[in-house]
């Protein structure tokens, strides 16, 4: 391995480079937007919008084409009518939703694959030289972004994407920061965010606004599709791991970080797609959290469940043996051997119980009998009160 290792290229290296500061910048300006889609139950938008920018992008060429622009590929206009697509599917969206005929996931259903399949039309009649590979579409071309360079006032600036999705997302992150409070209440509570004088609508097509932008950036590094899994696992992980969502942006965008650093490096080894590796990583990152995660993680929610199996027999333990405290028949009621007769519990339940109700610091063992704690004892007159 170290001997492969160093048969590497200087200018390998150079390019792994600059894929893993692509993919990193990739991934946190996605995550970042991703995080309140994932807070608004709206996954599924950066889905229709990934898709929707392939037609905003062939509008965009076909007008172009028609007045005679020169370097039509290249231009800036592209990025605008693939933003303005997206914009379109949040439109389209919001307006079928409020007919009230059909739920949110339905409306989105219905209108990217409209679009989407519109683009494809116009691509097969007006271009029908065009050969569009479908596996950059897809998964993009983040192994060769890293060569793309871009002309900007005189300068040449490579690699492109890097540059492009900075660019990106230092502009997510400046409108996070100025725009925290009120995309804080609109994702949590709209009524609450109306009647303080914010406009729900407003911040919802601005967050949409961020999420195309971002989109039609990353279409080109990673594609159509893996966009979608660094926009929504990355947030979906962090939701497994905090209550805050300024802890959840910071997680989101180091999930994404994550997965960037360890699925590149598996693509390079390997000889597989990167973005690919990337997306891979990210879902085995979120089901990771998914088991793991203190309070959220299925582990965790075990061990509850688990613990609350043994903690009201214990309870009611605490209630018996207190009934019976200071009584003539204190010794016997406090028996391991009568307990089994009077929960009707066999001697493994007993033992479970007994085990649990020690841990918990209920009651202390002496010998064949039970005596409760001071915290069993304040347990126990919690309980009568309760009933």
């Amino acid at each position: 391995m170290i001997d492969w290792l160093r048969n590497i290229q200087y200018d390998e290296w150079r390019a792994l480079l600059d894929v893993v500061l692509i993919a990193s910048v990739v991934t946190v300006a996605c995550a970042l937007p991703g995080t309140f889609l994932v807070l608004r139950k709206m996954a599924l938008m950066s889905d229709a919008i990934s898709h929707s920018v392939l037609f905003g992008i062939v509008i965009a060429f076909v007008v172009m084409t028609q007045i005679g622009m020169g370097d039509a590929l290249g231009s800036p206009l592209l990025i605008i009518g693939a933003a303005a697509a997206g914009l379109l599917t949040v439109a389209l969206t919001e307006l079928i939703i409020t007919t009230r005929r059909l739920k949110e996931d339905a409306a989105i259903g219905l209108v990217f694959p409209f679009l989407f399949s519109i683009a494809v039309i116009i691509i097969s009649r007006q271009f029908k030289n065009v050969h569009i590979d479908a596996d950059a579409v897809l998964l993009g071309s983040l192994e060769y972004s890293a060569l793309d360079s871009m002309q900007f006032f005189g300068l040449t600036l490579r690699p492109k994407a890097l540059y492009i999705m900075s660019g990106i997302l230092a502009l997510n992150v400046i409108l996070i920061a100025l725009f925290y409070k009120e995309l804080k209440i609109v994702s949590f509570d709209a009524g609450l965010a109306a009647t303080l004088g914010f406009s729900p609508a407003l911040v919802h097509y601005g967050l949409m606004t961020m999420v195309s932008v971002t989109c039609v950036g990353a279409f080109d590094a990673v594609g159509s599709i893996l966009v979608v899994a660094l926009m929504i696992a990355p947030p979906a992980t962090a939701y497994l791991l905090t209550d805050r969502l300024s802890r959840m942006l910071l997680l989101s965008a180091a999930a994404g970080l994550l997965a960037a650093w360890t699925g590149i490096p598996l693509a390079f080894f390997f000889d597989f797609s990167y973005a690919g590796s990337i997306a891979t990583m990210s879902g085995v990152i979120f089901l990771h959290a998914l088991m793991m995660a203190p309070d959220r993680g299925l582990l965790a929610q075990w061990a509850v469940r688990r613990a609350q199996r043994f903690e009201f027999p214990a309870q009611m333990l605490a209630v018996h043996l207190f009934h019976h405290e200071g009584r003539p028949d204190q010794e016997a009621e406090s028996s391991l051997r009568h307990l089994r007769e009077h929960f009707k519990f066999g001697e493994d339940r007993v033992r479970q119980v007994v085990s649990h109700a020690l841990r918990k610091g209920y009651i202390q063992r002496e010998h064949d009998r039970l005596r409760l704690t001071n915290l069993g004892r304040e347990t126990a007159r919690s309980v009568m009160i309760r009933t």
